[in-house]
């Protein structure tokens, strides 16, 4: 198996079939990089309001809205059960507030903390949210298989409605009402909804229903304007790391304009400080890899209940003191996943001794937590460039609980109903997406399990998969290589899941190299111009040790152009995906 620093193959994006038309209208370059993703034509880079799908095209969102109206109007009790991770938290959170902008007398919420209870809408947590007397259950980013659940709520006389974007099982659960992009009779265009995504659209189209039914006039209330919760919307989508199609693209394009304007919440606006981001200059990757990871660090390690509570704070001095206690479990998720990630990768190496044309890794260690294996899975993923599923004990008996991550071209969720169908028994439970998705086993059948998941990855890849790919959007001449083009790019974000930030190679020689900060690598490039400039260039590679080359040695390099912000300057920072010698 390659390790971090081996040579990976470097291959250029494809040109898309809307390059042409896009060029007669852009920067020729921008053209090229729009095009390879899918882009066909200018029109498609409206990303207003206006080019949002219509709410009225996702299945059974009017029968939700007529449930949640019927409700508000009579002042019943409405429960949120969300999810543990910032894209439940989020959707949690906009319902909470959204309903309560719009009239409703008692609205809770209610997540199940993983440890105990376990994920989705379970018997338990009907339990429990009976002690509070709801009327009516509405699940976020969960429920589509609670099918006990969903039953035990019925028959304690609860309506329920399941909101979700995970893709269903077979056979629905006996809700009142189950609104899913993901279902196959649903023609909503974009399947790519996150949770918080579904819950904004079905909140739009309750928005509308009370305002025929004449409900804000009656109470003298002004109807909530949908887009100031946009910022939650933003902040979920690109944490749960969904693709960003062109609507998905709206939604966070929207809502990430409405946070550097200062229109976003208090909750926002202590995790955007406690990362030392800068609020008027906020990307989407500032999105899913500083603030996202601060939710989630609560509901991998504690309760995402603080999350929640962050998010729906009403100043910003109780958001603070919050955030900052999401801040020191980030820090110990972070300590746990370096510690974890280290053994899981000698655990891995001990597969390759055995086995070095292994399709998948099965890790496990009985004193690895299980709310950060998820990330470890996503770490051993990267590196070494296969599906993974790394495994922690349950806490109760002999279940394992594992979290698998898994590379393009293999739909990790299939693969687990798969091996369900083929193996009765030997999974006890499985749900997620073709990316990523959790399941449970008995500890005594992890070496069967290894075994039939190498098998069953036969079927959907082979041993040319598992090179480590790097796709970039081609080399860049010189001139391109500036402050302009950087900034031109952030223009045409966001960027993220299946839209990726455009990468770049070229050649470089090293001026100096420098370790900074926990185990980062400080660059200065050089390049040579046709007139014989040279040219320097700032470069970082993070978590990178030092390069055992010489001074003036030549190097491959893969990065992404960023403006760097630092004592009032503004300069042209290379990000470094990948260096090796030339």
């Amino acid at each position: 198996m390659p390790d971090e620093n081996a040579v990976r193959i470097i291959r250029e994006r494809e040109p898309g079939a809307g390059t042409a038309a896009l060029a007669a209208e852009l920067d020729p370059l921008l053209a090229r990089i729009l095009g390879a993703r899918g882009v066909q034509r200018p029109a498609e880079l409206d990303l207003s309001m206006q080019a949002l799908l219509p709410p009225e095209r996702l299945r059974n969102a009017d029968r939700a809205a007529a449930l949640l109206a019927d409700h508000v109007q009579s002042g019943r009790h409405i429960k949120i059960v969300g999810d543990f991770d910032a894209d439940g938290a989020t959707a949690t959170a906009l319902a909470m507030v959204a309903l309560t902008a719009m009239g409703a007398k008692k609205v809770s919420f209610l997540v199940p903390n993983r440890f105990d209870f376990g994920y989705g809408l379970t018997p338990e947590i009907v339990a429990l949210a009976l002690q509070d007397d709801p009327d009516l259950l509405v699940t976020v980013d969960n429920g589509i298989s609670s099918h006990d659940g969903v039953r035990v709520a019925r028959e304690a006389g609860l309506k329920v409605l399941v909101t979700d974007h995970h893709l269903p099982p077979p056979e629905l659960p006996d809700a009142d009402v189950i609104v899913n992009p993901s279902l196959p009779d649903c023609e909503f265009p974009s399947k790519a909804l996150a949770g918080v995504g579904v819950v904004f659209y079905v909140l739009c189209v309750l928005r509308a229903q009370l305002r025929e039914r004449g409900w804000f006039e009656a109470q003298g209330l002004e109807a909530p304007n949908m887009a100031d919760y946009l910022d939650l919307v933003a902040l979920g989508t690109v944490a749960d790391v969904v693709p960003l199609d062109r609507n998905n693209r709206v939604l966070v394009q929207q809502g990430l304009q409405r946070i550097r304007q200062g229109r976003t919440r208090p909750g926002i606006k202590a995790l955007i400080e406690a990362a030392g981001r800068e609020q008027s200059r906020l990307q989407a990757q500032d999105l899913g890899f500083a603030l996202g990871p601060r939710i989630n660090a609560a509901g991998r390690l504690d309760d995402i209940s603080i999350g929640i509570r962050c998010l729906l704070a009403p100043d910003l001095k109780s958001a603070r003191s919050l955030a900052r206690a999401l801040e020191e479990l980030n820090a110990a998720r972070r300590s746990l996943e370096q510690q974890m990630t280290a053994q899981g990768a000698v655990l891995a190496a001990t597969v390759d001794a055995v086995d070095s044309d292994a399709l998948g890794l099965c890790v496990y260690d009985p004193g690895w937590h299980q709310g950060v294996v998820g990330i470890v899975a996503g770490r051993l993923r990267e590196r070494f460039h296969r599906p993974v599923i790394a495994f922690a004990d349950a806490g109760d008996g002999d279940e394992l609980k594992g979290s698998a991550r898994s590379i393009n071209g293999v739909h990790i969720r299939d693969v687990l109903e798969a091996l369900s169908s083929r193996f009765p028994g030997l999974i006890l439970k499985f749900g997620g997406h073709a990316m990523a998705a959790g399941l449970s086993i008995r500890r005594p059948h992890l070496t069967r399990f290894q075994r039939a998941f190498a098998a069953q990855l036969g079927n959907w890849m082979n041993t040319d998969d598992i090179q480590s790919v790097l796709v970039t959007d081609g080399e860049l001449g010189v001139e391109q290589c500036s402050l302009h083009t950087a900034r031109l790019l952030a223009r045409f974000g966001p960027w993220g899941q299946h839209f990726p930030e455009p990468l770049f190679h070229n050649r470089f020689q090293l001026v100096h190299q420098r370790q900074v900060g926990q185990r980062h690598l400080k660059l200065t490039l050089r390049r040579t111009a046709a007139d014989g400039r040279a040219l320097l260039y700032d470069a970082i590679a993070f978590n990178q040790d030092e390069l055992s080359v010489s001074e003036s040695a030549a190097l491959h390099v893969v990065y992404r152009l960023t403006e760097n912000h630092y004592g009032g300057e503004t300069r042209l920072q290379l990000v470094v995906e990948h260096l090796s010698p030339a």
